[in-house]
């Protein structure tokens, strides 16, 4: 199989994934639920983060996870729900916001601050901000479609404050210490390929 026929492949498999998450979940599969919203936990938790809603990211978590388990019946096309869940988590910020009567102007890493002020009267996800949370969705299912042991390599390697040093990292994968780096490379490899193919900027 073609390397773009691999990745065809492997994006159908995600969505064929999603949507019998989808599907069990409708049917009242309670262990459905727990990994619909684990799998999407970091994307609902980054917003209000993102938002320097730090208090409240937690609540509004909860909020969204409602929203969900009411509102996924209506869902008319299950690829949209990661778009769904941004806008929906997104509407809870304006509404704690606005509630709590705190307007917060947000720099967000060099961007603009008004296009992400939540005072403004537009509940709108901004452009610039959807694009970004898409991008981070792809890099996390990316990750996800990546070998179990090269999947919690990376999560391990880069994505834990202070990073992990090699040999504490090796002792919980059961590798020796030298194996990393060229097993770290390969894997590296194989997610710049998958993101490539997903559009990934």
């Amino acid at each position: 199989m073609s390397g773009a026929a691999t990745g065809r492949a492997r994006e159908k498999l995600t969505r064929s994934f999603d949507d019998r998450l989808i599907e069990q979940c409708l049917a009242g599969d309670q262990e459905a639920w727990s990994a619909l919203i684990d799998r999407y936990k970091n994307l609902i938790y980054s917003i209000p983060i993102k938002l320097g809603m730090y208090q409240d990211a937690a609540d509004i978590f909860q909020s969204v996870c409602v929203d969900l388990l009411s509102e996924l019946s209506r869902l008319r096309e299950h690829r949209a729900l990661p778009k769904w869940l941004m806008q929906t988590c997104y509407h809870r910020c304006v509404q704690y916001q606005r509630n709590a009567n705190r307007l917060v102007g947000v720099d967000f890493e060099g961007e603009d601050a008004s296009a992400l002020d939540l005072a403004s009267n537009s509940e709108e996800l901004p452009d610039h901000f959807l694009s970004q949370l898409e991008q981070e969705q792809i890099l996390r299912d990316a990750i996800s479609q990546l070998p179990e042991k090269c999947e919690r390599m990376v999560q391990l390697l880069f994505f834990e404050l202070p990073p992990r040093p090699y040999e504490e990292v090796a002792e919980e994968l059961g590798m020796a210490t030298g194996s990393i780096g060229a097993i770290r490379s390969r894997c590296l490899a194989s997610l710049k390929k998958y993101l490539q193919k997903r559009g990934f900027r």
